[in-house]
């Protein structure tokens, strides 16, 4: 899609669009955060993903979409921030769930503060979410603010039923699987809340309410899943110091990620019974070398190479939603960086 100099120079501008945004946004939800007692063990832990740099990719897509639409940065930003305030309050609850050791290149809250310490915080997080949002919605008309809420409302029970479903895959030790499972996993667990919801109350706040939000819904599911297959990948073939999480992490855990699935899906004989015994392991029981033995069938049955042109074709849907879901949207920097994140994806792979 890209030459390689394109390439570099497409990531180069996202990312420091990314990075802009992400001071922004984490300066201002640390200021959200309540001070006073007791700060070793609630406030001081509710700071430390917030002060951890992420993508800050859902700030970027409200701040984006919104301004794209015709909203003023001052009436999108406390949004965009109590979306990233939410995002932080399930990684903190993600990773109890999972027993993730990493995150962001540094111990989880978990690993560093213990279970009942790290739920607290991120029970403590997901309030300060909601009291952001409310100061936000202030400078809108109450029937506007409504709206916002109600978005906020749908977005966070659809990513609560992805969790709810990832986790009962485990728990069950589902095996039947295949993509379009994997996908209807993806679009609770992650698009809803990483691109649809924050590309959908963008332009219902720069539209005063009327947007079409159904090309939205489109562009961001595509985007949003190719965006979450490709971070599935980097678990499998990426750099720890550059991924920022545990690599191989996903597998530990046992999580139904499309690689898994693909690889549940076609191994024969002694690897599906190898396969098998994987999965019905906890995460204490799995071995590093039978992690190291799923990893080494994935290359083998050719199930890295199945995912990336699985996640490369929703791309190309992703890329002939953007027009629609963007028709009504005012040209300028905003649309322009928007437009770059399919190509971004894409250069992201090489």
């Amino acid at each position: 899609m890209t030459d390689t100099a394109d390439a570099v120079d497409l990531v180069e501008n996202v990312e420091a669009t990314l990075r802009e945004v992400g001071r922004a946004v984490r300066r201002t939800m640390l200021d959200a955060m309540p001070d006073g007692e007791p700060v070793h063990w609630l406030y001081g832990p509710m700071r430390e993903y917030p002060s951890r740099p992420g993508k800050a990719l859902r700030p970027a897509l409200c701040l984006a979409a919104g301004r794209a639409f015709g909203a003023p940065t001052e009436e999108l930003l406390g949004v965009g921030v109590a979306i990233e305030l939410l995002h932080n309050a399930f990684l903190v609850h993600d990773d109890i769930a999972d027993g993730s050791e990493m995150r962001r290149g540094r111990p989880t809250l978990s690993a560093s503060h213990g279970l009942a310490a790290a739920l607290n915080a991120g029970d403590g997080l997901a309030i300060v979410a909601g009291q952001v949002l409310r100061r936000a919605t202030r400078r809108l008309d109450r029937d506007l603010a409504d709206l916002v809420w109600g978005e906020f409302d749908t977005m966070a029970l659809r990513t609560l039923e992805g969790q709810a479903i990832e986790i009962g895959w485990q728990r069950d030790d589902v095996e039947n699987l295949d993509p379009q499972d994997c996908l209807n996993l993806i679009m609770h667990k992650t698009c809803w809340y990483t691109t649809i919801h924050p590309l959908r109350v963008g332009a219902i706040i720069g539209s005063r309410g009327t947007a079409d939000l159904r090309p939205l819904v489109r562009f961001g599911f595509h985007f949003g899943a190719a965006f979450q297959i490709r971070d599935d990948l980097l678990n499998l073939v990426g750099d720890e110091a550059t991924y920022g999480k545990e690599i191989l992490g996903d597998l530990f855990e046992g999580k139904r990620t499309l690689p898994l699935v693909h690889l549940m899906s076609s191994a024969t004989g002694a690897d599906k019974v190898l396969v098998r015994d994987y999965l019905r392991r906890t995460r204490a029981e799995r071995t590093a070398e039978q992690v190291s033995a799923v990893r080494r069938l994935m290359d083998d049955y050719g199930s890295i190479a199945f995912t990336r042109e699985y996640a490369e074709g929703i791309l190309l849907v992703a890329e002939e939603y953007f027009e629609q879901a963007f028709a009504q949207a005012e040209p300028g920097p905003d649309l322009d960086f928007l437009r770059a994140l399919v190509p971004y994806v894409w250069a992201r792979w090489r």
